[in-house]
């Protein structure tokens, strides 16, 4: 693992939300901060759960961003996989090429 940044994308359905929300802010030695935004899952693996999702033919989920070095990331999803277990969370990384603040 190294220090390079990436950028941790993790798709949340919304029933969830909260308790991933928490659980992230929780983690103060990982993660300094997130984003988060609404989005529709389509597809064959994604699992419609209540009527109104069927009806609508998308899942709402939202996806929530991070960006952190490679190795908490690496810390940080060992942790979620102990957390969310059997949840079928969906996630990625990507490496960050600069990351800042606009003042």
């Amino acid at each position: 693992m190294s220090d390079r940044p990436v950028c941790l994308t993790l798709i949340v359905p919304r029933q969830l939300c909260d308790e991933v929300f928490d659980f992230l802010i929780e983690q103060t030695d990982l993660v300094s901060g997130f984003t988060a935004s609404h989005g529709a899952g389509h597809g064959a693996e994604v699992r419609l759960q209540t009527a109104a999702e069927r009806v609508k033919g998308h899942a709402d989920q939202t996806a929530v961003q991070t960006i952190l070095v490679e190795r908490d990331a690496s810390s940080l999803l060992d942790r979620l996989r102990v957390s969310f277990a059997g949840t079928k969370l969906v996630y990625w990384t990507m490496p960050v090429t600069e990351f800042g603040t606009i003042d």
